[in-house]
């Protein structure tokens, strides 16, 4: 072939590909979504973000999620999670409480209330979560995990009264909390 028609066969090709239909319709700065009209499902994007750090991005995509689906048990406890990220423990409480009350057998609510009771300093509550949490599913290990946390913090406060004792929060895949001791250095 030519030189001169590589470039034609080029710009056909292209030409080719530009007619696809994937005009985003005017905005040269918005991307096409996929060729069958789906999108990605909002409660995956939020869980990524989360997980990323981009707690406020996370929370928006998951009122997305929960204005197509609805307020499922899934979105809540993600928009909890978020909430909780975000240090709105109040919304996160509230929500949690409305999964455990609709769902008293979800131990992974139960899990998540009490991560926001120890943020709290809610030592004593936060025992009785995960306590809950661990009954419903003793195999789950961070659920066990959060219970000896919380049972070492209350035997300390018994103690010496100290209730400064930080922690740090692990987002798992399946969107529970953990928590665990900050390493002090």
């Amino acid at each position: 072939m030519r030189p001169g028609g590589i470039a034609v066969a080029v710009a056909v090709l292209l030409c080719a590909c530009a007619g696809d239909g994937g005009d985003p319709g005017g905005d040269p700065l918005r991307a096409p979504g996929p060729a069958d009209g789906s999108s990605v499902d909002p409660l995956i994007v939020g869980d990524r973000l989360l997980a990323a750090g981009e707690a406020e991005a996370a929370m928006e995509s998951y009122v997305r999620a929960a204005a197509l689906r609805g307020p499922t048990p899934e979105v809540r406890r993600a928009i909890a999670g978020a909430n909780l990220r975000l240090g709105r423990l109040g919304l996160a409480e509230r929500d949690l409480r409305a999964l455990v009350r609709a769902d008293p057998d979800d131990p992974r609510a139960w899990n998540d209330l009490g991560v926001v009771q120890m943020e709290r300093g809610e030592i004593p509550q936060a025992r009785q979560s995960f306590r809950r949490a661990f009954a419903l599913d003793p195999r789950d290990d961070p659920f066990g995990d959060n219970l000896r946390l919380s049972l070492s913090r209350l035997d300390r406060l018994r103690y010496d009264g100290d209730q400064r004792d930080a922690f740090t929060l692990t987002r798992r895949d399946d969107g529970t909390f953990r928590i665990a001791p900050r390493s002090v250095e």
